[in-house]
């Protein structure tokens, strides 16, 4: 497993990242907003995490260990550094006002009308610094649901994405895929790259939104396809027998022009499955695999237009074969004849997989209090700009960093501030 790099400063200490030079305000907290800017921050962008005195709620939340910041914390705040900030406090305004006029971009994700209640609507933010990146990630757009307090599924729940998981006779379900928290990151982290480069040519920045509705509405665009569909009769590559005016769950069905399904392998654990897609290529050799080659030529079978209407038949034939061997096994016979698959693979297969951990995916990280945590590591892959895995901070360790050093207040005004409550 790839142990990473101990480091105190994010990426600032290196040279030559993507985003080398850019200042990112961080007021972000859970898991939306703090995903966000753990990728500018592993792009190389010097990512100041602007914390309440009491800190992110989620150091202590899921905590597993006692009076230690949280995995929920830890592996969603990597390559960042902390502040302090009482923004309740006219010094704290102040100190905010300043750290703005100081920064490139800054990313919140607080209640709707949070900030402006602070005294920093987007004019304000704009007067202080015309050239910053102003990125919001709210729940949803303005109307009727604006003031719905937002969490990942009900996120999922209101941008199609419950509606069309499951099976057909089950409820809806949420996906393990935190969609709705991180899926809007990247978006948001899209929307302030843009922003930026836009800055080259005008010399401003700009507001950027992101809602998490919207987020999971776009990763549902398939469904919205479909659901267009509908109106000209049933989708074939679907294995449900009934159809009504919506898109209906479909269990593990690819739902594209190529029917897959997962097939139960020995010994038939949790996660012993293989996910197999029947193209047209591989009908062949498939047959000969399960031991039914005589249907590569039976007309009911051997094309595709034949096949769709048995799709549960097809997949239980392929799995009368596959749940007789393990799924590494049967991913080695699928994968000879370049049968489309893949084994579902368990949380803990991923953790202890090699080539994931070749690969930078899975990473090992020293932390002073907690010790060796393992954590993701950036799946974005830049040739100029690698990424290395540095810690997550402690609550307000770049205090003195940020505020004396950077900002120029002196020691006794450090003091000061620190027993006023302010920092």
């Amino acid at each position: 497993m790839t142990t990473a790099h101990d480091g105190t400063h994010g990426n600032t200490a290196h040279q030559g990242k993507a985003l080398d030079g850019i200042r990112v305000l961080d007021m972000t907290h859970v898991q939306s907003g703090p995903s966000a800017t753990q990728l500018l921050a592993w792009l190389g962008a010097d990512v100041i995490k602007l914390e309440a005195t009491t800190g992110d709620i989620t150091r202590r939340q899921l905590r597993d260990l006692p009076d230690v910041d949280s995995l929920y914390f830890t592996m969603l705040n990597c390559n960042k550094r902390s502040i302090t900030l009482n923004t309740k406090t006219e010094r704290g305004k102040e100190l905010l006002a300043e750290l703005i006029r100081r920064s490139d971009v800054l990313v919140e994700n607080f209640g709707p009308g949070a900030v402006d209640r602070m005294g920093f609507t987007w004019e304000r933010v704009r007067e202080i610094n015309p050239r910053i990146v102003y990125a919001s990630v709210k729940g949803f757009g303005d109307g009727p649901y604006t003031g719905f307090k937002a969490y990942e599924v009900v996120a999922q729940a209101m941008g199609g994405a419950m509606a069309t998981t499951g099976f057909e006779d089950g409820p809806p379900l949420a996906t393990g895929a935190q969609i709705g928290d991180s899926g809007t990151g990247v978006h948001c982290v899209a929307g302030i790259l843009a922003a930026l480069y836009q800055r080259e040519r005008t010399g401003r920045g700009q507001r950027v939104q992101v809602a998490m509705q919207h987020a999971v509405l776009n990763l549902c665009r398939v469904k919205l396809r479909d659901q267009q569909r509908l109106a000209h009769g049933p989708l074939a590559e679907y294995p449900n027998e009934n159809f009504g005016d919506e898109v209906p769950r479909s269990g593990n069905a690819s739902g594209g022009g190529q029917p897959g399904w997962a097939v139960r392998c020995a010994p038939g654990g949790p996660n012993d499955y293989v996910y197999v897609i029947v193209q047209p290529a591989g009908w062949r050799p498939l047959t000969e695999l399960i031991g039914r080659p005589e249907l590569a030529e039976d007309p009911e079978w051997a094309t595709p237009e034949a096949r769709l209407p048995r799709l549960p038949k097809l997949f239980r034939l392929i799995e009368e074969w596959s749940r007789t061997l393990p799924k590494w096994e049967v991913l080695e016979r699928l994968n000879a004849h370049h049968i489309p698959c893949g084994p579902v693979l368990s949380t803990r297969e991923i953790v202890e997989d090699a080539s994931l951990a070749a690969n930078g995916m899975v990473v090992e990280v020293e932390h002073p209090q907690r010790g060796t945590f393992t954590t993701v590591g950036s799946p974005l892959k830049l040739s100029d700009s690698p990424v290395e895995i540095d810690r997550s901070p402690l609550l307000g360790e770049h205090n003195d960093e940020v505020y004396g050093g950077e900002l120029g207040l002196g020691d006794a005004e450090l003091r000061r501030l620190r027993a006023a409550g302010v920092i």
